[in-house]
């Protein structure tokens, strides 16, 4: 059997524009409001969507599945349309094979498709609210109410789940030919707005659907992907709102200037902006899932609607604050999102019914982990083998004896370095000409991901690699990358000063180029504080090289300097999480002419690319950080008692577990995210910047909940009788500040993310 090819990335962004272009010419965003309570203009745009093919989505998985079908929500979403495409696109995937067209249901499908019958969906007792209603079968007849029924004035039939021995089935209502008095809905309006209908049946008859589903399950796969629909349309209701709210901040003018200048707004969208984007990546990712057959999709689908139920609520309340008054009126295009919003995340059991599924798959089976992600055929592949190798030689004596230490000492292991040196693969990105292996964005972030898992220390000098492969002459190309490659070096970074933290351009460091009896060299002179890894071999430095240059961040270079150096004295403290940094004081340090990397005075362009770098896979190394403590909690948790009650059962803490499984599985998105773009030849800053915050934060985050749920004995250190995790724990709380401060604090990240990736104004 030849399985058909599915859609690719570029299809559904094709499909994305043909159906945005097609509702803005045939659903006004000015007219939607009224004409989302007249039937017959909504009928007259189904037949329009049928001659899209858009009905027919999901009936032909070579043309499109659950991701198509997301698409089409969120552009529903973005035009307030509330043409029942979910129930068309649910019922293509789960009965299009089941009920031929010769019969009467099958007829009802391709009429469906067709445009001649416009089908809307109740679940039922399966919606996961229990508003939604319930109906009882008596042959093939029902009896009962359905609640939250959308755009029943418009359709011609009526789908809905009854329960069935085991589990439920689906039946299709003809409304047209039901008996008088068997069918009667009435409005419900919510929220301000229309479009919602209770549903009354007085024994109407009903035909049988077959699906090939068993019963067991038809209700669970239902309303799984049901909840994605709604929140993929929820999605593109506050995209749409969060839009326009960027769009009025770059032209909106208070105090004579674009309050999309001032900080707090930019700051405010950069916030939104993230949240958007772990929902929607997150959401996408659960319906490709589905569509590549993967057992865990339910899963990733419960993380989205459990984001979307945290999140999305505020997101919509933030842009409104965005809008100020302007949008508060009915005559303004915003209010009808903030609705939209509020009402799809709250459909099957919103946020609470979510987390309590991810509480069950976490805490209520022993040895359950994260489902990996999936990085590809190539990255999936080599971390089984960085896996297979972790298991020979992080295991057993080298890995016990390790963990005997300090976390200041588990830092870094060189006896791991040397023999992670022998793989090659502390340049498995490099490119082959120095040395290195070619491999990959998404092999990159299975090895992070595979030492990560294994707690193993970190190795090799991939900034300063990647600086010296651009930047670098062939001669310290061929002297220092080696010394990396075979993890007999590690660099410090040399960056922030006194008065020059997240202002590098502020340094005042001094580099001068020298002329005497030792020959041309560089004289530095300066200090660097909250330097970490002052203990390796070479120092990656930052120094002005033209202290009257303009703009400011002209004027500077690079240098490698190695760390034996006289005139170089540390001074060490220590760090809030245990460890260490230093001060380093650079008093008439020679350095020979060629320790400058790049050119001289054009060292800003050295020190951003590298940080860019850095940045690029830093959320993903510290999402998967906490991810692993996660697993580690989970497993507390399914043993720890508080006055003889298991933790486990607590309500409290199954929430808050839940929580946190959605939290790290959009970060773990956000991450893959920026990993594709990377293997798609970009670098986007303001992507990097989103998935840096998120996790810094995610840390501190998982930090404070778990010590909500642990309590005191949460706040034991290693060694300490009792510590939960040897004191993980706590140490990671400390730890996560750091995060959320190195490599540009999280307002810097926020600056650059409104200011590039939002366009706002400077």
């Amino acid at each position: 059997m030849t399985v058909p090819a599915l859609p690719t990335d570029e299809d559904r962004e094709l499909l994305r524009d043909a159906v945005r272009g097609y509702l803005g010419q045939h659903w006004p965003t000015d007219q939607a409001v009224a004409a989302a309570t007249d039937p017959a203009r909504l009928r007259s745009l189904w037949q329009g969507l049928a001659a899209q093919g858009l009905t027919a989505l999901g009936a032909d998985r070579s043309e499109g599945g659950l991701q198509e079908l997301l698409v089409v929500m969120e552009e529903l979403g973005r035009a307030a349309c509330p043409a029942p495409l979910l129930a068309a696109g649910l019922l293509n995937l789960v009965a299009s094979n089941g009920a031929p067209a010769t019969t009467g249901t099958g007829a009802a499908l391709q009429a469906q498709r067709e445009g001649r019958a416009c089908i809307v969906l109740a679940l039922g007792d399966a919606e996961g609210d229990p508003a939604a209603g319930r109906v009882r079968v008596e042959g093939d007849h029902v009896s009962g109410e359905l609640g939250f029924v959308e755009a029943v004035d418009a359709a011609t039939h009526l789908a809905l789940l009854l329960p069935a021995e085991g589990g439920h089935a689906l039946a299709l209502l003809d409304l047209a030919s039901a008996p008088v008095g068997s069918v009667s809905w009435h409005a419900t309006p919510a929220l301000g707005g229309a479009g919602l209908f209770r549903v009354q049946l007085a024994n109407a008859p009903v035909q049988r659907l077959p699906t090939p589903l068993a019963a067991a399950d038809l209700g669970a796969w239902m309303r799984a992907a049901a909840r994605l629909g709604h929140v993929a349309r929820a999605m593109g209701a506050a995209q749409r709102a969060f839009d326009l709210a960027v769009a009025y901040a770059r032209e909106r003018r208070q105090f004579g200037q674009a309050i999309g200048s001032f900080q707090a707004i930019q700051h405010k969208l950069a916030d939104i902006h993230i949240t958007l984007l772990g929902v929607q990546l997150t959401a996408r990712h659960a319906a490709q899932q589905y569509d590549r057959g993967a057992e865990a999709w339910p899963l990733f689908g419960a993380a989205a609607a459990a984001l979307a139920g945290e999140s999305l609520r505020q997101a919509s309340l933030q842009t409104q604050h965005a809008f100020g008054a302007i949008g508060y009126s009915e005559e303004h295009e915003a209010p009808r999102h903030f609705k939209r919003v509020h009402l799809d995340v709250l459909r099957h059991g919103g946020a609470r019914a979510a987390h309590e599924e991810l509480a069950a798959y976490y805490l209520d089976s022993p040895g359950r982990t994260l489902p990996p992600s999936d990085l590809g055929a190539a990255g999936n592949a080599f971390r089984a083998e960085v896996q297979a190798w972790l298991a020979q030689h992080w295991s057993g004596e080298r890995q016990a004896t390790h963990e005997q230490l300090s976390f200041k000492e588990r830092e870094y292991s060189r006896d791991f370095a040397l023999a992670l040196g022998r793989t090659g693969w502390i340049g498995l990105g490099w490119p082959r000409e120095f040395g290195g292996q070619g491999r990959g964005a998404f092999e990159q972030l299975a090895f992070i991901e595979a030492l990560e898992r294994a707690d193993a220390p970190r190795a090799g000098a991939p900034v300063q690699a990647a600086m010296l492969q651009v930047h670098g002459t062939p001669q310290q190309q061929a002297r220092l990358l080696p010394e990396i490659l075979r993890g007999e070096a590690i660099y410090g970074m040399g960056y922030s000063e006194p008065d020059a933290g997240s202002d590098l351009a502020a340094l005042r460091t001094r580099a001068e180029r020298v002329h005497d009896e030792q020959g041309e060299g560089w004289l530095i002179n300066g200090q660097k504080i909250w330097t970490t890894t002052y203990w390796g071999e070479y120092m990656l430095l930052a120094a002005r090289t033209d202290p009257d240059a303009r703009p400011r961040h002209a004027g500077i270079s690079m240098f490698i300097v190695p760390m034996n150096t006289p005139g170089i004295t540390v001074r060490t403290s220590e760090t809030l999480y245990g460890g260490s940094f230093a001060n380093v004081f650079y008093d008439n340090v020679r350095l020979p002419l060629d320790a400058l990397v790049g050119r001289e005075n054009q060292g800003w362009k050295v020190l951003t690319g590298a940080l860019a770098t850095e940045r690029g896979f830093i959320g993903g190394g510290i999402v998967m950080k906490v991810a692993r403590s996660f697993e580690l909690l989970c497993t507390h948790l399914q043993t720890a008692e508080v006055q003889g009650r298991p933790l486990a059962q607590d309500p409290l803490v199954r929430q808050r577990v839940g929580a946190l499984a959605a939290q790290i599985e959009a970060g773990r998105q956000m991450m893959l995210y920026c990993a594709a773009r990377v293997s798609g030849g970009e670098t986007p800053p303001h992507d990097a910047a989103a998935s840096k915050v998120y996790s810094g934060e995610l840390m501190e985050r998982f930090g404070e909940t778990a010590l909500d749920l642990l309590g005191l004995q949460g706040l034991l250190m290693e060694g300490s009788p009792g510590a939960v995790l040897k004191g993980r724990i706590e140490q990671q709380l400390r730890h996560s500040l750091m995060w959320v401060i190195s490599i540009g604090t999280n307002e810097i990240q926020r600056s650059l993310i409104a200011q590039r990736g939002l366009d706002l104004p400077r």
